[in-house]
């Protein structure tokens, strides 16, 4: 495990901080963003936006991960756009190709949007058993995506 995907993982298991921010906090400060904002912005993405089990957080911290590398900053850059939308869709079908889905309720087999879909995923330990690799794979395509980039 490298240094990135460690510190991700137990930024993840050991500090209270959700999926989103800990893939977005190991690559923030490298693209300009503090360590602090990126654990703001993160925040509401977690446990797949806003514990509803939607979208994966750890997926989405990536996405924002992007957005900070190649993101649009002129509105006539259309380059710009599509070589994030490009990234993104990578980091997508990265993750479904290992994962089966990028869909919070489907990586975990419950929905934590209900109260007896938390409970079940607390009882079974799955932020430990399944979050965590997430977050883990998340960070290794992001660290292989950004170098891969200009």
């Amino acid at each position: 495990m490298n240094d990135k995907v460690k510190d991700a993982v137990e930024t993840y298991q050991t500090t209270g901080y959700n999926c989103a921010q800990s893939v977005l906090a190991v690559f923030a400060p490298e693209l300009g963003m503090d360590r602090d904002t990126a654990m703001k912005i993160a925040c509401g993405f977690g446990s797949g936006m806003g514990r509803s089990g939607n979208m994966c957080g750890a997926v989405t911290g990536g996405m924002i991960v992007l957005g900070l590398k190649y993101g649009m900053m002129d509105p006539e850059s259309e380059e710009d756009k599509e070589k994030t939308y490009e990234e993104v869709v990578g980091l997508l079908e990265r993750i479904q190709s290992i994962h089966g889905s990028a869909n919070c309720t489907d990586l975990m087999g419950v929905d934590i949007g209900t109260p007896e879909g938390l409970q079940e995923a607390q009882e079974q330990e799955l932020s430990d058993k399944v979050c965590s690799k997430i977050v883990g794979d998340v960070t290794r395509i992001l660290e292989e995506l950004l170098e891969d980039g200009p």
